[in-house]
């Protein structure tokens, strides 16, 4: 008969890529004292990756050996498991809209959850929570400039706004003006100005 460790690997690398593997759900492969310390013993052996307090994935292997998964596919799967919007930080929106130059550091990313630290291997991602306006349109261009306006912050909204407003489409440009309900007015009320003059 296969071991726990064995079957909870059997499980792992029967599901895609990016899978959070979590306790809860291998309770039918064993009891949850043991799945927990199959789960550290597979971790420390390097089989799974343990991501945060209880969650874990399974590396991919590639020719390099053994990596962290997608972040991108790690954080949308995290979102899903938790039911919380994850998406990318002020700063990286504003340098991929070119508002800035700079690349971040760290991999920052918002979330409606609490905070977090994420280890994906030797990458760290932390999770920082942010209001609920800059979480709009979390998978639309109204989402990206929302947050790369809130990280230039109410000293620069109108130099980010000139830069920004010409690059949009009239249904990004609707999209904006309807998210104005949920904006800051330091952001909302020069916004409304220009789309009045446009």
């Amino acid at each position: 008969m296969k071991s726990l460790p064995e079957r909870i690997m059997e499980h792992a690398e029967a599901r895609p890529e990016a899978t959070p593997i979590c306790q809860p759900a291998l309770l039918h492969l064993g009891k949850r004292g043991a799945v927990n310390q199959a789960l550290s013993r597979l971790a420390r052996s390097g089989r799974l990756m343990r991501i945060c307090h209880g969650v874990y994935m399974r590396p991919i292997q590639t020719r390099f050996g053994r990596c962290a998964p997608s972040i991108h596919k790690s954080l949308q799967a995290l979102s899903r498991l938790w039911g919380e919007t994850i998406v990318p930080s002020g700063g990286a929106a504003a340098n991929w809209l070119g508002l800035t130059t700079q690349n971040p550091v760290r991999s920052v990313y918002l979330t409606s959850g609490r905070n977090r630290r994420l280890h994906f291997g030797k990458h760290p991602v932390e999770l920082r929570h942010a209001p609920r306006w800059q979480l709009a349109a979390p998978r639309g261009m109204t989402g990206v400039v929302i947050r790369a306006l809130a990280w230039l912050g109410p000293d620069e909204v109108d130099d980010g706004l000139d830069a920004v407003l010409p690059q949009l489409s009239e249904r990004e440009l609707d999209e904006l003006a309807t998210a104005q309900a949920i904006m800051p007015k330091w952001m909302a009320a020069p916004l409304s100005r220009r789309l009045a003059n446009g």
